[in-house]
């Protein structure tokens, strides 16, 4: 049985397609079998892992019944992948069907056992694409910036967690909270990294001892249909994820 592992914030800009993407292809590199699934509508995860998004079967086509998961699956040097495109953006309206937020769960359920993980990047927003990422995993990662609006979006989440494990997925469990774009040398970082700690408590979690230093190379690496784990791996924030993926390998988070 795969661990399936949820990257969320409804915050955009927190590191949420960056932390995916170096869990997906860390973890590869790990001699781990992993695969990505893209719930968000830009498509960056298969775009950062190299996939043509537009010319390969998508998410959607699966959401929809007219592929089989199978089909769906793109495999590149980093890890299987299921992308996504800007068709998902109509999935709140569009698939409105009763047990809509079972669709990921029960789409995953016949290929579980062929991988070691399983790693979801959500969209940016608390929708039914959110909420089927939430009652398909085992566990969810909240990556965060050290900004105060930032932990304003993990305060938000909390009433969706708590919803999806009393009607939908009672195992779900935090592992922590990931501080991502890391500079300990500001003084807003310390402060809002204590105010993090109390919110860690009120969700049941922790912040995580590793913590992700920022650097040019992570915007650069998408460029080159790579995470930043292969791309530049001993910049700080390669370094960082390297060390991160490890620590999910080993269960030791």
């Amino acid at each position: 049985m795969s661990q399936i592992i949820a990257i969320t914030n409804q915050k955009g800009g927190v590191g949420k397609t960056t932390t995916s993407s170096a869990l997906v292809s860390g973890l590869t590199q790990l001699k781990k079998k992993v695969l990505g699934v893209d719930l968000d509508p830009q498509g960056n995860l298969g775009f950062s892992l190299g996939v043509d998004i537009e010319g390969r079967p998508s998410v959607y086509e699966l959401f929809k019944g007219t592929i089989s998961i199978q089909d769906a699956i793109s495999h590149t040097p980093h890890g299987d992948i299921i992308s996504s495109n800007i068709l998902l953006s109509s999935a709140e309206l569009e698939f409105n069907r009763a047990g809509r937020e079972y669709m990921l769960r029960d789409l995953l359920a016949p290929i579980q056992d062929q991988y070691d993980f399983i790693i979801i990047d959500t969209p940016p927003a608390l929708n039914i694409l959110t909420v089927n990422a939430y009652v398909a995993a085992n566990a969810l990662i909240i990556p965060m910036i050290p900004e105060i609006l930032s932990l304003l979006g993990i305060t938000q989440l909390k009433e969706t967690i708590d919803t999806v494990k009393k009607f939908y997925n009672p195992n779900l469990k935090i592992l922590g909270i990931l501080l991502t774009k890391y500079n300990s040398r500001i003084n807003l970082t310390k402060e809002v990294e204590e105010l993090t700690t109390e919110i860690a408590k009120q969700l049941g979690t922790v912040i995580f001892d590793t913590k992700i230093r920022n650097s040019v190379t992570v915007a650069e690496a998408p460029a080159h249909g790579e995470s930043i784990i292969t791309y530049a791996p001993y910049s700080n924030p390669g370094f960082d994820y390297a060390r991160l993926a490890k620590k999910v390998c080993e269960g030791s988070l």
